[in-house]
């Protein structure tokens, strides 16, 4: 459960006021739909939500968190409010004023619509479901420092139509019109489905070795060999006085990254089976070049040892078989400790690239893969 406050501006970016206080049953702070209906049910305000501008706890999710929500009408007396706006050069432009409905203009112009639904807004993306007389599509709006993703699901539908799910339009900023898939997403799968999935990125990432420059061409994040270390270390080097044994793990680093060489590819970087409606793959924003063993070891996750090494010994005879002489097992076994460095330094990464406002999201991630990463190194 979230307890959620809405300071409101005008579409000229004047704070108006906030409403009162209301609790809405999901406790997950990105997703605003159930805010957006609490708004007009309680108080017969229709808001567009911008963005999170206070939490009382210092990580996701719940407590009590305030929101900016813009407005077209000024609405019944409004509690008063402290709130000052205050630019920050990295806020993303479907937070500003104004931006949510650029951005619906632009789809509007691409998918002839008969009602919106804003779903969530965070700073990795914003969502919209958009009806329409042919069935539902996606509005999606990513920062700029994720918006290779449409090049990405642009690569996809040309080289494997149906792996991905079909981008309809994208405007090069980070906006993309995506076809609704339907289905369910496939959390807590079976080793048997996850096996399939295993076999459909396979089949994906077999095509993109040949595409790599391409991809690189494209904007696709790059972490080939010596360019994933120094990510990992800028991540790392504010936490080494903190963390201990986080050096060791450092200077173990270049060597476990050699020897675990395999033919770098299209990793999709958050392969949970949470994110597969088989046969699609979704959420490509992580997506970076790379080593593939990084999307089994997150495949794995959740399963019991035995289940985990049946699943690796399947996807390391697909990579013997597309790259004789690679050696998967052990590039699973010596990136298994390397794995959660990648995850700080992805999330510092998103750090880096927000506004403070929005640095809970992420921040405690940083030092809890690190922390993890001398874990398993150890």
């Amino acid at each position: 459960m979230r307890t959620v406050t809405l300071v409101l501006v005008s579409a000229h970016g004047d704070v108006l006021g906030a409403l009162p206080a209301f609790s809405v049953e999901r406790p997950y702070w990105p997703e605003v739909d159930d805010v957006v209906a609490g708004a007009r049910k309680r108080f017969g305000v229709d808001v567009t939500v911008l963005r999170l501008v206070h939490a009382s706890r210092p990580h996701p999710h719940g407590g009590a968190v305030t929101y900016l929500a813009e407005v077209s009408d000024v609405p019944r007396p409004l509690d008063e409010t402290g709130f000052v706006p205050v630019p920050h050069p990295k806020r993303a432009p479907y937070a500003e004023v104004g931006g949510p409905a650029e951005s619906l203009r632009w789809a509007l112009e691409h998918f002839e619509a008969t009602s919106v639904v804003q779903r969530k807004t965070w700073n990795l993306s914003a969502l919209w479901t958009l009806d329409g007389p042919g069935g539902a599509v996606w509005l999606k709006h990513l920062p700029p420092f994720l918006r290779a993703e449409g090049e990405v699901l642009g690569w996809l539908g040309e080289v494997a139509p149906g792996a991905a799910p079909p981008l309809l339009a994208a405007d090069g900023t980070g906006r993309q019109l995506i076809g609704h898939l339907p289905g369910e997403d496939g959390f807590d799968a079976p080793l048997a489905a996850r096996v399939e999935m295993a076999d459909r990125l396979h089949e994906l990432q077999r095509r993109a070795l040949s595409d790599v420059s391409v991809l690189a061409g494209r904007g696709t994040r790059d972490r080939r060999g010596d360019l994933l270390r120094e990510q990992i270390v800028v991540a790392a080097e504010p936490w080494l006085a903190e963390i201990i044994g986080l050096d060791a793990v450092l200077a173990g680093l270049p060597g476990r990254l050699a020897a675990a060489a395999m033919p770098d590819t299209l990793v999709h970087g958050d392969f949970h089976p949470g994110n597969v409606r088989f046969p699609a793959i979704l959420d490509w924003g992580d997506a970076f070049l790379g080593n593939p063993a990084f999307d089994i070891i997150r495949l794995c996750g959740g399963l019991d040892p035995s289940s985990a090494s049946a699943l690796v010994a399947h996807w390391a005879g697909l990579w013997r078989r597309t790259a004789p002489g690679c050696e998967p097992e052990r590039a699973v076994e010596l990136l298994a400790p390397v794995a959660p460095l990648l995850g700080a330094a992805v999330y510092a990464n998103f750090v880096h690239n927000i506004e403070p406002s929005e640095w809970p999201y992420h921040a405690d991630d940083v030092p809890t893969c690190l922390k993890e990463a001398v874990s398993l190194g150890s």
